[in-house]
């Protein structure tokens, strides 16, 4: 039997799936992958997983350029001839949805985030749920990693029919162990870890950053991440200019991610919207507090009070008022914190849930 997986990032499935993908090779599913080709799909490749490079703009709309995706979608389909598919983020999901769904093809669709489009509502909104709608109509099942966009995209009838609700990716709990609190003697550390773009909420971060470095001296503000290429002209000056002041560490693209978080001691995410944040159940995983903005995606990943704070998207104030706010507390506070969080991310969001939903409908579908 053959997988094929359908995404926009051969980093993001290496980072937060490759035990999913491992785990269908374990079953004797023959897995692979379509992704557009970059300096990550090695990853895929050196793990075994035959990687297929489809080349496609991953942000914004071109009808030409899309339309030349779909295409590229129904010939794979035709060339791999895949027994199922597992389609992720946005244009996966609707030209491979769509593909798979005229060639007859069994697929699940994995929605891990709704998009400023869609949840601005306006016409773009509108023409992408109707996509949508029409996208995943004959899907086996529509996977949803938060109850917002769960009851956000069914009230439009978008996978109303078969949808299941899924932890996220999870955490792999063995590779993001808890790691001890470091002594705050030195000061406190904040760390951002996102992908350098707006709606990751690095414009809050960043004027955030500033203001406190002026007020608290002590502490200090570290930023992991690549630029988006259309972002890099706006943001790279700024971070820049504050990593020249002493104000800004930045780190750029790392593979080291959890050794950052784990010498740090508070981690922030601004981000506008989420399906499901990794970034903050990896946070939890090793045993930090976290400060997290209140929207879909990133509350269910914290307890409130207990494990982090959260404060309004889009507001720098909020964001400071946090930041304040967990600065009033002791060592101690934060410590025990963190372990809450570590806990948390034990009883619900361990990745091996992730895999046996993953297993249990790529069954139905096989005994059918």
């Amino acid at each position: 039997m053959k997988i094929l997986i359908l995404s926009n990032y051969a980093n993001g499935l290496y980072l937060f799936r490759k035990e999913v993908l491992e785990a269908f090779r374990e079953q004797g599913y023959e897995v692979v992958i379509s992704v557009p080709p970059d300096e990550n799909s090695r990853k895929l490749r050196e793990l075994g997983f035959q990687v297929v490079d489809t080349a496609f703009e991953r942000r914004g709309i071109n009808p030409v350029h899309d339309c030349k995706l779909f295409l590229k979608y129904g010939k794979l389909l035709k060339e791999q001839k895949p027994d199922i598919v597992l389609t992720y983020t946005i244009k996966p999901n609707l030209y491979g949805g769509l593909a798979c769904r005229m060639k007859k093809v069994p697929y699940l669709v994995n929605i891990t985030g709704l998009g400023t489009a869609v949840e601005k509502q306006g016409l773009l909104g509108k023409i992408l749920i109707c996509f949508y709608r029409a996208a995943v109509k004959n899907a086996a099942c529509v996977f949803f990693q938060n109850e917002g966009n769960r009851q956000f995209m069914t009230e439009r009838g978008v996978g109303k029919e078969r949808y299941r609700l899924l932890p996220g990716s999870g955490v792999n709990l063995q590779e993001h162990p808890y790691e001890a609190y470091p002594s705050e003697d030195e000061g406190i550390i904040f760390v951002a870890v996102l992908r350098v773009m707006k709606d990751k909420g690095i414009e809050e971060y960043l004027t955030a950053a500033e203001r406190m470095k002026e007020e608290f001296p002590k502490t200090s503000f570290y930023l992991v991440g690549e630029y988006e290429e259309e972002s890099r002209k706006t943001y790279e000056p700024w971070i820049g200019r504050l990593a020249a002041a002493g104000k800004l560490k930045y780190f750029g693209h790392i593979d080291n991610v959890p050794e950052v978080m784990a010498g740090s001691h508070v981690i922030v995410h601004p981000s506008y919207h989420e399906g499901l944040s990794n970034v903050l159940l990896e946070a939890a995983a090793c045993g930090r507090p976290v400060l997290a903005s209140d929207v879909p995606g990133c509350r269910e990943t914290l307890q409130k009070g207990l494990s982090g704070l959260t404060f309004p998207a889009r507001d720098t104030e909020g964001l400071i008022r946090a930041m304040k706010t967990i600065l009033t507390y002791t060592e101690s506070d934060r410590r025990e914190m963190g372990i809450c969080g570590r806990e948390y991310v034990e009883n619900v969001f361990d990745r091996q849930k992730v895999i046996s939903i993953y297993l249990e409908e790529i069954t139905k579908q096989i005994n059918r």
